[in-house]
């Protein structure tokens, strides 16, 4: 159920499949393209979405991008506007979030991101490479209850 990567960097691209299978599963998988979640999010980063869980300000969430909106964008929620949701990358010389697209409607956002896994690579078969690669490439990605603060700092 893993969402394909589109040509615009940091967004995925929905299926059809996925659309189908988002209607099922409360859960599911998305990839991070671009820099625009830097240092939280790297790029080939995998993130297990809660899709429909509630937003507060400070969560990563993945949302669709307010103009193409079969494109989706991973964000960070800064605070609550009139309209919606006003969301920031974590890297803010990326761009390419509200700053450029203003507020997002709460219909567009897809989901909350609650865990991010960086892929094993092929050599990491033996037990203690598969417990390295736990231990470092696996994190639940927390809410950053500062992001006031950066947006105020902009």
């Amino acid at each position: 159920m893993e969402e394909r990567t589109g040509e615009v960097p940091g967004m995925p691209e929905l299926s059809q499949e996925t659309e189908r299978a988002r209607a099922l599963l409360p859960f599911g998988v998305a990839e991070v393209t671009g820099p625009s979640m830097v240092p939280t999010l790297r790029h080939g980063d995998r993130l297990l979405v809660h899709y429909g869980a509630r937003v507060r300000v400070g969560d990563v969430v993945v949302l669709r991008h307010p103009f193409q909106q079969d494109l989706l964008v991973v964000k960070r929620v800064a605070e609550r506007r009139e309209g919606g949701w006003w969301v920031l990358g974590d890297n803010p010389y990326a761009g390419g979030d509200s700053t450029d697209y203003g507020t997002v409607p709460e219909d567009l956002v897809v989901g909350t991101v609650r865990l991010r896994y960086r892929p094993r690579s092929g050599s990491q078969f033996s037990p203690v490479a598969l417990v390295r690669w736990l231990f470092s490439s696996v994190r639940l990605v927390f809410a950053d209850r500062s992001a006031s603060r950066r947006l105020r700092a902009r």
